[in-house]
């Protein structure tokens, strides 16, 4: 199971609530399903988390 979180952030934009949730751990991200969050959140490190966004904001990710 998850370490315990400050505190799990959805994007604005998901109105269903089945959307992926993040927190900030220090120097980790946590994510999870939104729809299932008693299950295990997966970790990765900051510099992974930025580099992912980076992709989403760069449309990396648009194909599929």
């Amino acid at each position: 199971m998850a370490r315990p979180t400050t505190e799990w952030r959805k994007s604005t934009f998901c109105s269903t609530g089945a959307c992926v949730e993040v927190a900030f751990d220090g120097d980790s991200v946590a994510v999870r399903d939104g729809k299932n969050p008693k299950r295990e959140a997966i970790r990765v490190t900051r510099a992974q988390w930025n580099d992912f966004v980076r992709g989403v904001q760069a449309h990396e990710f648009d194909r599929f």
